[in-house]
């Protein structure tokens, strides 16, 4: 099982599976951002380690970027990594703001590299 936190602070690959401008297969609402997953990992609900990817205003099919900073859900098994092109850095209010369309729906909370949870 992977831990979100071993990868903040980290340059990693990301799958592209909902693009910016496509429509969640269930629930029918546009993805504001592109969203998509780390090959490879598991993360607590079985599936592979989910991340939003903040800063590219074009629909994407892979990415490489650096993880500032990871979205822990409290009432989810399912966090979410924040990826943005090197070099870019967001507020929690951005990344609060980029992520809402999914995020509004659990209590969490953003976790950057320099917060000690253990």
């Amino acid at each position: 099982m992977n831990d979100a936190q071993d990868f903040l602070s980290k340059t990693i690959d990301v799958k592209v599976e909902r693009p910016i401008g496509s429509k969640h297969p269930k629930l029918g609402y546009i993805y504001p951002v592109n969203y998509g997953f780390i090959p490879g990992t598991i993360s607590p609900d079985g599936e592979e380690l989910d991340a939003y990817i903040l800063g590219v205003d074009a629909p994407l099919e892979t990415f490489t970027g650096d993880c500032i900073a990871f979205i822990h859900r409290f009432d989810d098994d399912d966090d979410k990594l924040i990826m943005v092109p090197e070099g870019t850095d967001l507020s929690d209010d951005e990344i609060r703001q980029a992520t809402d369309f999914q995020e509004k729906f659990f209590k969490s909370i953003i976790i950057r590299p320099a917060d000690n949870v253990e």
